[in-house]
């Protein structure tokens, strides 16, 4: 996440957690081969991270990596331990089942998602973010799985998802094996910001890559059920949500 960060760094804490995660989210794909439960030592996936970085940044791979475990090296949770306010007012749409958190972090939505019956697995970059995300779990008296790797090389197995989870996280190449790794009648709840953060204060020095276009997710997911679609702008915050239902046939 060492893209373009110096122009976040003065955003107060509210904008800063989803501008961090948005505009920077593909140099910080969060999960992989490695995993672990709520109490094991997370085991990294090598080097397999290290492409896309570069990529993205031009900079050595380490050099994300360790800003992203500097930036959670705080007994604090940098993003809070409360989960999405739009994954919980729409609990009742998700069917119960295995879960899939995209670019988990500090593990806010993964452990909302176990603590409600779910089989959670989160995949992150920061090994530091997952083991964060360990404990949450274990504080709150439930396991998830975690999966350190990048999410741009993390293969989502299809067939397999009752729910996947993509919030305040963009990397475009990985849309189509989230299509894929939903069962049949599973559902992607999908939150990121969209290109008219632009125009709002702090927002000028953010990647339009890391945006997401007007509409983009209802091109996306076409076919899908819409189940929920919101695209707004409160002068502050510029963010589109989305819920789709993969078909039953």
């Amino acid at each position: 996440m060492a893209c373009s960060i110096g122009g976040f760094i003065g955003l107060r804490l509210g904008l800063f957690a989803l501008f961090l995660s948005l505009s920077l989210g593909a140099c910080h794909p969060r999960g992989g081969g490695g995993v672990a439960g709520s109490t094991d030592p997370i085991q990294d996936t090598g080097d397999q991270g290290e492409g896309l970085y570069q990529e993205v940044s031009g900079d050595e791979p380490e050099v994300g990596k360790g800003y992203w475990d500097n930036l959670y090296s705080t007994d604090q949770y940098v993003f809070g331990r409360d989960p999405s306010s739009f994954l919980r007012s729409h609990l009742d749409v998700i069917p119960l089942g295995r879960a899939l958190d995209i670019g988990m972090g500090e593990g806010r939505n993964a452990v909302f998602l176990a603590k409600k019956g779910f089989e959670v697995e989160g995949v992150d970059l920061s090994e530091v973010a997952l083991g964060k995300a360990n404990r949450l779990a274990r504080d709150q008296g439930v396991r998830i799985r975690t999966i350190l790797s990048d999410v741009a090389r993390f293969p989502i197995r299809p067939d397999v998802y009752s729910v996947i989870l993509n919030i305040n996280f963009l990397d475009r190449r990985i849309l189509p094996s989230i299509r894929k790794g939903l069962r049949r009648g599973g559902v992607v709840v999908f939150e990121n910001a969209t290109t008219d953060q632009l125009r709002n204060p702090g927002g000028k020095d953010l990647r339009r890559e890391y945006l997401l276009e007007p509409g983009e997710l209802r091109r996306v997911f076409a076919g899908f059920e819409i189940l929920v679609d919101q695209e707004v702008n409160d002068g502050k915050e510029a963010v589109a949500r989305m819920i789709a239902r993969k078909p039953l046939n």
